[in-house]
């Protein structure tokens, strides 16, 4: 059995191993694949894995050998899983590998817009600090977080875990999720609609999926529902915010910061307007990427796989 790993980079740069895949058959890993080179390297195979390499109808035209695809990630917009399920190639996924992980994400951006440790940093070791007859100075303004109200777009298990951390600093929660659960044993938590949310919460953080129904949600018109002084996170996915009105609502102090690690473009565009933008931070689609997590994931990827060879698939999203 051939098994080809398309874009196996990403998951795995050196630090962990495909071992555990080698062991239902001959594993070829390709760091990245470019879009022309999709089926000539995976003609053959009967098992392919994509991360972020696109897998549409054409591509599945020509795999004429192919028995499963697994995206090694949440998110499998990069698949024609109805293409796929027509042509009876099993699609799984992996979710939940990364809750933690982007959780602790979430906050690192926002406690970097609150506290500004890195600035400060920076400003100590220019010697600042050295020059200032006082004992101590702040360049930017310092919140706490205690009291602010979090509201989280997309309340599933990463949202929870946000929302679990947020309740040990205190803060109050606003929750909006289409399906919604019975949350009246947690005193600091309340369900709202988008825009209610918005209008209230101090910080607007977002881990909603990628679907027709969230693409661009948040943009111009729902910015300025938010509070001026307010901030915007995004460790979910990049074109659920139209990246120019985000741009457009910190230079003309709409909201008063964001803390983005996903942008609607990836890579970026060197003249993303979000790069020149008033108090945004970015990182470069990290919150998922520890060691643990892509340890989780690697793990996920091979049990994913051993089910679908014994006949009972798991994490099929087809």
């Amino acid at each position: 059995m051939k098994i080809v790993v398309l874009d196996g980079y990403t998951l795995n740069p050196g630090d962990l191993s495909w071992d555990g895949l080698k062991q239902f058959g001959e594993v070829v890993v390709y760091d990245r694949t470019p879009k022309e080179m999709v089926v000539e390297r995976a003609k053959d195979a009967e098992i392919i894995y994509t991360n972020k390499t696109v897998i549409d109808e054409a591509v599945l035209n020509e795999l004429t050998k192919l028995k499963y695809i697994g995206v090694l990630a949440t998110g499998y917009n990069v698949v024609d899983i109805e293409t796929a399920g027509k042509k009876n190639v099993v699609v799984t996924n992996i979710p939940g590998y990364s809750t933690a992980s982007v959780a602790q994400m979430t906050f690192a951006l926002i406690l970097e817009l609150t506290q500004h440790a890195q600035r400060h940093s920076d400003a100590v070791m220019s010697g600042k600090w050295s020059h200032s007859p006082y004992y101590c100075f702040w360049d930017y303004p310092l919140i706490e977080l205690a009291g602010k109200t979090i509201g989280i777009i997309g309340y599933g298990s990463i949202g929870r875990k946000v929302g679990e951390i947020a309740t040990a600093f205190g803060m109050n929660i606003i929750g909006s999720k289409r399906v919604r659960n019975d949350m009246s044993h947690i005193e600091n938590f309340s369900w709202a609609e988008i825009p209610e949310l918005m209008e209230k919460s101090d910080f607007v953080s977002i881990h909603c999926p990628l679907t027709t129904e969230t693409m661009g949600i948040i943009n111009k018109d729902s910015l300025r529902l938010m509070k001026r002084t307010a901030f915007l996170i995004n460790a979910s996915r990049g074109p659920i915010m139209v990246d120019e009105d985000v741009a457009d609502a910190l230079n003309n102090d709409v909201i008063a910061g964001a803390g983005l690690d996903v942008v609607s473009v990836e890579p970026p565009q060197q003249d993303n307007p979000l790069f020149k933008a008033k108090n945004c931070i970015i990182t470069p689609h990290i919150a998922w990427a520890t060691i643990e997590a892509r340890g989780r994931l690697m793990d996920i990827t091979v049990n994913n796989l051993a089910s679908f060879l014994s006949g009972k698939p798991v994490n099929v999203v087809n």
